[in-house]
């Protein structure tokens, strides 16, 4: 009994020296060295300051000069990443979504005086899977694109180069939609059309 113990004991230390400091601290270090950039969390930063991630999205809501990202049961806090998990059935996820796509019909309406409700995309209304997504459809980037060229005095055009820019395509050209990142698409903007 006292040699099992005294072995499940070794084990127990060597397993914990191993895979608790030794793999993780290796684990980084490789990380650092092959790519930095996202082993540090993916930091976009303008002018030599972190204004957020690429990896999460951001609340842009309440200023029409911005894309806006979609719906978040988190309110986009990265360190609380999570969903309604509310069913197709369920009433509050109905009111949750009427209540987005109203909201999105309305601020949109005024600038894009064609469009109906049918014409919105599922991503504009509902949340992502983690709550802080930071794309949108390119679909609901076009919609978006007439509020943001009126209100930052660009052409349709110029707004449409800016989304293709920063759409990124298919993982590994196959899997998954085209997606528009939000803050990226902000940011060239701002250096497009600077804010008065």
């Amino acid at each position: 009994m006292r040699k099992d113990l005294l072995t499940s004991l070794i084990a127990v230390v060597v397993l914990t020296v191993f895979f608790g400091l030794a793999y993780p601290l290796a684990i980084t270090g490789i990380a650092q060295v092959v790519f930095p950039g996202k082993a540090n969390g993916s930091k976009v930063s303008v002018d030599g300051k972190v204004v957020g991630s690429g990896l999460i999205g951001q609340d842009f809501k309440g200023d029409p000069r911005y894309f806006q990202s979609r719906p978040s049961a988190t309110g986009y806090a990265p360190d609380v990443t999570y969903f309604s998990n509310l069913g197709p059935n369920s009433v509050e996820a109905r009111e949750a979504v009427r209540e987005n796509l109203a909201a999105y019909v309305a601020l949109e309406k005024r600038y894009d005086h064609t469009l109906t409700k049918d014409q919105v995309p599922v991503d504009a209304v509902t949340e992502s899977a983690s709550g802080v997504d930071p794309h949108i459809s390119q679909a609901n980037a076009w919609i978006q694109a007439h509020r943001i060229a009126a209100v930052r005095h660009l052409s349709l055009g110029e707004v449409d180069s800016l989304i293709s820019d920063h759409t990124d395509g298919r993982f590994l050209g196959l899997l998954g939609e085209p997606g528009v990142n939000v803050l990226q698409l902000n940011i060239a903007l701002d250096r497009e059309a600077p804010l008065r």
